[in-house]
């Protein structure tokens, strides 16, 4: 949805989340191909043209399906804050249980992953909100000591790590595992010497 639309009411967000938990399962069971825009609306009990109204396309539709489960890890993450001794333990901390989370999901996960790599601009816009999300998330591991705009490019520098990885765990390039520990080392490599002044 555009940022400039009007809002939706109570039973349109209805509508648009049961859209959303349908190609959520659909993704879960048969990953990207599996999500189709006919099967979305049979399973959501929607018209397909109902679809329409809040996507623009299938990535678009995925891509908002990510957005809703990085907007679930942030609640996750706010109820049991990041583990760990130093900064860097508990930024590798947050990464992991998202990476861990995504691994349960391999299907959905490469499902939601391959749409947000759409030149689509609803894919493209939901792309910015997951972006938003996980520097958010990574704000509560990073604390209050960091000047706002370094703490910036902390997250979008660790956050492009973490994509790139799970671009190649999509790709066949390498196994899931090799996510997590690409994003601890690039974790560390950042921010061990802020642990150690």
């Amino acid at each position: 949805m555009d940022a400039d639309a009007a809002p939706l009411t109570k039973s349109q967000a209805a509508r648009r989340d049961r859209v959303i938990r349908a190609a959520l399962e659909l993704g879960a069971t048969g990953g990207y191909d599996a999500v189709q825009m006919r099967d979305v609306a049979t399973s959501a009990g929607v018209a397909l043209g109902t679809i329409y109204r809040y996507f623009t396309s299938k990535d678009h539709l995925l891509a908002a399906a990510m957005v809703e489960w990085v907007h679930d890890l942030e609640r996750r993450v706010g109820q049991r804050p990041p583990k760990g001794a130093t900064v860097a333990d508990r930024v590798s901390d947050v990464l992991r249980r998202a990476s861990r989370a995504m691994e349960k999901e391999p299907k959905l996960s490469e499902a939601v992953v391959t749409a947000l790599l759409s030149p689509d601009r609803g894919a493209a816009a939901c792309q910015e909100d997951v972006s938003g999300a996980m520097t958010r998330i990574l704000a509560t591991a990073l604390g209050g000591d960091f000047d706002p705009a370094f703490q910036a490019e902390i997250t979008r520098t660790l956050g492009h790590v973490w994509f790139s990885s799970l671009i190649g765990w999509v790709n066949g390039w390498s196994g899931f595992e090799k996510v997590g520990d690409e994003v601890e080392r690039a974790t560390h490599l950042v921010l061990d010497q802020f642990d150690h002044r």
